[in-house]
Parts: C-alpha cells; sequence; structure tokens
C-alpha cells in the first residue's frame, strides 16, 4: 500500500511538471531556431530575450518565502501553481506574431517581446519556487531520488512529445503552422497543472500557520529585501555559498548549447527545421534513459547523490567535447552519438543536483531555500542563453568568424565550464549544511529587517 501511495504521488507530481516542460522545449529548440534560422533575428537579441525570464529567477527566492508565510485558503503552493501556469502559458498566443516581428527588426517588436517574456519569468519564477517546494515537502529524503527521477524524465518526455509535435505540424516554417502549434499550450498546460496538484497538498489550519508565524521574526515583503536575505544566508553558511556557485554553473555547462544547438545544426551542416528538431528527441531520449536507469538503481542501493552528480556531470564534459570536435573536424555523424551521451549523463546530474537541492533545504524554510536554489538554475539558465547569442554574434557576425570555428570554440568552453562546476561541488557537504539551525536562521532574517 505505501508502495502504491509513492507511485501515485510521482505520478502526479510528474505529471504537473509536463506543462513546464513544454513551454521551455518550445522557448528553446523552436521559437530560437524560427527566429534566428528562418527569420533572420538578430542571435544577441534572441538568446537574450529566451535567457532574460531566467534572470528575473531572483523572485523564486521572494515567490517561495511569500508562499511560506501567506498561503491562500490555507494552501502555500497550489493557488501559486494555479495561477502562475496559466499565466505563463498565456504568453505563448502571442509569440508567433513577435518571432516575425524580430525577423523584421522591428523595434516594437523587440520591446514587446522583452515585455510578454518579462512576464512569462516572473509566472515561472512563482511556478518554479512553489512546485520544488511542493515536492520537497510531500517526499522523504530516502525516496527522492526516485521521485526526482521520474518527475524530471516526465520534463523530458514532454520536451520530446513538444519537439515531436512540432516535426508534425510544422515540418517547414509558416506562420499558420507556428500559431497553430503555439495555440496547443494553455490547454496543454493547465490540463496537466490540474491533474497534478489539485488534491496534493494538505491544507494548514490557522493554528498550524500561526505557530509557524510564531517562530519567524518580522521581515520586509520586497523582493529586494527577501533577495538580501538569501544573500546575506550565503554569506554566512560556505556550503550555501558553494551549492549557489555549482548549481550556477552546472546548469550553464549543461544549457549554453541549448539556444544554439539548432542553428548549429543548420548554419555548419545546412540541416532543415524537421532535422534539428531531431536534436531535442535524441538528448531528451538519452536523458530520459539516464533519469530512469538511475531512478531505478537508487531505489534499490544507496548510491551518494554527489557521486551521481559527479558522474553525470563528467559525461556532460566529455560530449561537449566530442560536439566541439565534430564542428572543428566537419563530421556531422558525431552529433547524434555525442547528444546521445550527453543526454544521458544529463538525466544523472539532474537527478543528483535536484536531490541534493531537496536535500538542502531546512524543515519550515523549503519555499526560501528552493527559492534560492531556483534563482541560481535561474541565473545559470540566463547566462547560458545570453553568452551563446552574444559569443555567435561577436565571433560569426562581427568577427567573421567561420561557424565551424565558432561553434567549436563556444562548445569547449561549455565543456570547461562543466568541469568548474564540478569542482565546486567537491567541496559542498549536505551534513555540514544542515548544521546552519533554525536559530541561525532567525538571526539572519533578524539582521536583515534591522538593517
Amino acid at each position: 500500500m505505501a508502495l502504491l501511495r509513492l507511485l501515485v504521488k510521482t505520478l502526479r507530481l510528474s505529471i504537473l511538471r509536463i506543462g513546464a516542460g513544454w513551454m521551455f522545449a518550445l522557448l528553446t529548440f523552436n521559437f530560437n531556431r524560427i527566429t534566428i534560422a528562418d527569420l533572420g533575428a538578430i542571435a544577441v537579441i534572441v538568446t537574450t530575450l529566451i535567457g532574460m525570464h531566467h534572470f528575473i529567477s531572483f523572485f523564486q527566492v521572494y515567490w517561495g518565502r511569500l508562499a511560506d508565510r501567506h498561503p491562500i485558503l490555507g494552501y502555500r503552493r497550489t493557488p501559486y501553481i494555479l495561477f502562475s501556469s496559466l499565466l505563463a502559458s498565456l504568453i505563448f498566443l502571442f509569440l508567433p506574431s513577435i518571432a516575425i516581428g524580430l525577423g523584421q527588426r522591428d523595434p516594437l517588436a523587440t520591446i514587446e517581446a522583452f515585455l510578454f517574456i518579462g512576464v512569462f519569468g516572473v509566472a515561472m519564477a512563482m511556478n518554479g519556487s512553489s512546485s520544488n517546494a511542493l515536492m520537497a515537502e510531500v517526499t522523504t529524503e530516502k525516496d527522492r531520488g526516485f521521485v526526482v527521477a521520474v518527475i524530471w524524465a516526465t520534463v523530458i518526455i514532454s520536451g520530446i512529445v513538444s519537439a515531436g509535435v512540432s516535426r508534425v505540424m510544422m515540418p517547414v516554417y509558416s506562420p499558420e503552422a507556428m500559431q497553430q502549434l503555439y495555440n496547443l499550450t494553455p490547454i496543454v498546460v493547465m490540463v496537466t497543472t490540474l491533474l497534478g496538484v489539485v488534491g496534493m497538498e494538505r491544507r494548514v489550519s490557522k493554528e498550524q500557520h500561526a505557530a509557524f508565524l510564531a517562530e519567524q521574526p518580522a521581515e520586509g515583503a520586497s523582493p529586494f529585501e527577501t533577495f538580501r536575505v538569501a544573500r546575506r544566508l550565503m554569506g554566512d553558511n560556505p556550503h550555501v555559498r558553494a551549492f549557489f556557485f555549482f548549481i550556477l554553473l552546472g546548469i550553464f555547462g549543461i544549457f549554453l548549447q541549448d539556444a544554439i544547438l539548432e542553428p548549429f545544426g543548420a548554419e555548419v551542416f545546412g540541416m532543415t527545421q524537421a532535422e534539428t528538431a531531431r536534436f531535442q528527441q535524441v538528448w531528451g531520449g538519452g536523458a530520459l534513459l539516464g533519469m530512469i536507469g538511475i531512478g531505478i538503481l537508487c531505489s534499490v542501493f544507496a548510491i551518494p547523490k554527489k557521486l551521481i552528480t559527479t558522474i553525470g556531470g563528467l559525461g556532460i564534459v566529455a560530449s561537449l567535447a566530442a560536439i566541439a570536435f565534430s564542428a572543428f573536424s566537419h563530421r556531422p555523424e558525431l552529433i547524434l552519438p555525442s547528444l546521445i551521451v550527453m543526454g544521458l549523463s544529463i538525466g544523472l546530474f539532474d537527478v543528483g543536483a535536484l536531490s541534493m537541492m531537496m536535500d538542502m533545504t531546512l524543515a519550515g524554510q523549503a519555499g526560501l531555500y528552493m527559492g534560492i536554489w531556483g534563482m541560481a538554475q535561474g541565473f545559470g539558465n540566463g547566462f547560458a542563453n545570453v553568452l551563446s547569442g552574444a559569443f555567435h554574434t561577436l565571433l560569426i557576425e562581427q568577427l567573421a568568424m567561420t561557424p565551424t570555428m565558432a561553434y567549436g570554440l563556444i562548445f569547449s568552453f561549455e565543456a570547461l565550464v562543466m568541469g568548474l562546476a564540478i569542482v565546486i561541488l567537491r567541496t559542498v557537504s549536505v551534513q555540514e549544511f544542515k548544521g546552519l539551525t533554525r536559530q541561525e536562521i532567525g538571526t539572519v532574517l533578524a539582521m536583515d529587517t534591522a538593517g
């Protein structure tokens, strides 16, 4: 019976994340490919646009802390997840027309794009902190490796499915086909969110919430005041600080390729949209296998999460080096095997790192800490998107470097960053992090209020 309850809970938490996987996949493999390679938009503007919403991720700390302290109808996570999912999904209805304006290099379209993606970023900051906090609160440390593996395997599947749907609905770009594809987003997101979240969270009574608030020092309510709390926690605990930068660099080391992988196939090897859409399916399928495999092993053996993360990170380094070599040597046959290895390694890395993220929280402070780790993820993704486009514009458009050489250098740099993240990970200890007691947290929060 306990196993059945765990499986049902895991399935529902997985369904909850399908919408996020669908939206991020459309942004990073479809929107960027269409605007850059098919419509001729300026690469650095597009990748900055895609990355911008990640920089708004410091709101994750604010939303996480706000949800901890201000439940709605007795629920700390559910209302925030539902509202943010609806708001984020509606943005996609406007992206196809914005893409055309970006291709025409229309300043008004560029302003509209940044406004819409800004709203998307605020909504996804709320969604990410609330969803991750819910996962941390309804799972045990023993089951977490298995649960995280299944959840993120589902996210990968949703990305693969969105790639497959896009290949069927839009084998070649047309404005009408793109609009039809993006119109599906609110339906996909809201149906899966409702199936996943309704009834999952236990309602908090007024007495329970009052007892929680009585233990917390007063603090300011603005996002920037909450951000200062997070900054002081990072300053006072070296493991918080090291883990933050590990996540930031690790995510950067994975996703620098994300916004340029499809343009890489188009510009270096002349591949079509249908051919480059396969990249998402290949590495996504590898990630799926990696997550399922390590999830099964974690359910049987007590494998250290840091070891899982390290092996995954080293595999990512090797696969990125192989992709760089395929560019330098102009050998397209190396791309798909490299993407398979990269996917398998990302699967291991995600399960290990995300399990560690949930371990690196304290009772009653899940929203705050998951917000801090979500902020690190957002910054890593944001820098990856912005710098990938900046490198493309600088090396190819400004310095007139050949795409072969430029992409090879970019992928090599990405491999080095991931290697640095693994070095930082070796200094993190979950046990020593747990030494930061509630009293010490209260002292930090009180210092911020007094300041």
